[in-house]
């Protein structure tokens, strides 16, 4: 069997990772992964940089924000591959926020079964309906929706 590379290409990462070189130019930029220059200053991304954005991608996915997946990956070690223990700490960190946005998004769903199209069958009750804009004083959303430790009403 053939020994795996130590670094990859920037080519190498989009293939095995399915982001663009852009996006690894974007993440880059962002401090979110590292490379290494050659001698003919073309970019080496050390093996581990696809665990890093195999958690880049699934987190964006559940909907965390950049600033959020940085500061998260600020916490893993930058001389070696993060090991499983690091990788917990970094989800057990997380766990009250994921576990926030579920809650959001149960309510949502069950909120909105009782909609049809938005001729929706009780105005007064509706999480999404705001006349004359009287719940602009809770700031930006739908206040109605929001749990009570985000602003919501």
């Amino acid at each position: 069997m053939t020994k795996l590379a130590d670094h990859l290409s920037i080519g190498q990462v989009a293939e095995r990772s399915g982001v663009p070189h852009t996006a690894l130019r974007f993440y880059e930029d962002r401090n979110l992964i590292t490379s290494e220059r050659s001698t003919g200053n073309q970019r080496r991304y050390s093996r581990s940089v696809l665990r890093r954005i195999a958690f880049i991608r699934a987190a964006q996915r559940v909907g965390l924000s950049l600033e959020q997946i940085g500061e998260a990956l600020e916490t893993l070690p930058k001389d070696h591959a993060p090991t499983k223990a690091d990788w917990a700490r970094l989800s057990r960190n997380w766990r009250e926020e994921l576990e926030a946005r579920i809650d959001a998004l149960q309510r949502l769903r069950d909120q909105l079964i009782g909609c049809v199209g938005c001729g929706c069958l009780s105005l007064r009750t509706c999480g999404l309906h705001n006349v004359d804009d009287r719940l602009a004083r809770f700031g930006p959303g739908a206040p109605l929706l929001k749990p009570a430790a985000e602003g919501g009403i």
